[in-house]
């Protein structure tokens, strides 16, 4: 499939990027190979093929959860650098 200057003007448009005549044509020239190649995927026959739902074979372990011992209010505010009474401070991020 052939992309012409005109559909990657508009495609850039769209997606907010700038390009000078010749990186449009390197461009245009990229996403025709793009959907080529596509184009080639759909050819595969994937009757019989289930879709897989991730490409790792690994599991996730998850461990039982068990209550521990835990830091009291005081003790998980003693080493704060700044702490209000109940809460630690943090600088402000936004306005």
């Amino acid at each position: 499939m052939k992309i012409d200057k005109d559909s990657i003007k508009k495609i850039a448009h769209l997606a907010r990027l700038e390009f000078d005549e010749s990186s449009a044509e390197k461009m245009s020239k990229d996403m025709s190979q793009i959907l080529d190649w596509v184009e080639q995927l759909n050819e595969i026959d994937t009757e019989n093929i289930e879709p897989l739902t991730t490409m790792s074979t690994e599991v996730n372990v998850m461990r039982e959860d068990k209550v521990a011992n835990q830091l009291s209010h005081s003790e998980g505010l003693k080493n704060a650098p700044k702490s209000d009474s109940d809460y630690f401070r943090v600088p402000k991020v936004l306005e």
